[in-house]
């Protein structure tokens, strides 16, 4: 479950690099899925494991493992204490969605703005979902996307974090560790357990 480079990433035909070419990528990882069946879309898996519904980032949450729960409650805990949760006052003017070109709209299968846990669906493709969050910490995006390999299937999750304050850059560094050491791991290993949980019986 591999962190990996840019350049990677960046040859990977994605809507995202053009979409968001002025905010700096934080980081991005990916993992090798085994090819079960044929057109497997991410829009179909994102459906298929989600059909008990309370947002795919709900859902994701509840998976993730004791420690990692544990630190989503003491940053939760700390941002009701410092009200960092709220969106600011112009979070609608600064939302990504307001990028949506017509022929992204008419490609979206979400409706642009939709809730998903803490953050909003900016755009869900076919095999490219793109989600943003707002408050007083940063305005930053998560990107999925599942891509047809050679040997199966992989799958990239990409953070973009531009800043909204003095003590973003700050912020990050302080959770990077976290993010890096037990996050990101909980998540890569709960998307694999959830694709062979749907497509390993089909």
């Amino acid at each position: 479950m591999p962190q990996i480079s840019p350049r990677e990433f960046t040859a990977v035909p994605l809507r995202v690099h053009s979409f968001l070419a002025d905010v700096p990528l934080h980081d991005v990882w990916a993992i090798d899925l085994p090819a079960y069946r044929e057109e497997v879309t991410l829009s179909e898996f994102l459906s298929r494991t989600n059909k008990h519904g309370g947002g795919a980032a709900d859902a994701e949450f509840k998976r993730f493992p004791l420690a990692a729960r544990a630190l989503f409650g003491l940053r939760f805990f700390l941002g009701r204490i410092f009200r960092l949760e709220a969106e600011p006052k112009d979070a609608a003017a600064a939302s990504f969605c307001n990028r949506l070109t017509a022929e992204d709209r008419e490609r979206g299968l979400v409706e642009p703005g939709t809730a998903d846990g803490l953050f909003r669906v900016v755009y869900r493709f076919e095999n490219e979902q793109l989600e943003e969050v707002q408050n007083r910490t940063l305005h930053g995006a998560a990107l999925s996307a599942l891509y047809r390999s050679a040997d199966g299937y992989r799958f990239y999750f990409a953070v973009f974090v531009r800043e909204c304050a003095w003590f973003t850059a700050l912020y990050m560094r302080l959770i990077d560790p976290f993010r890096k050491w037990i996050i990101y791991p909980a998540l890569l290993k709960n998307i694999r357990a959830r694709w062979e949980g749907e497509f390993r019986r089909s």
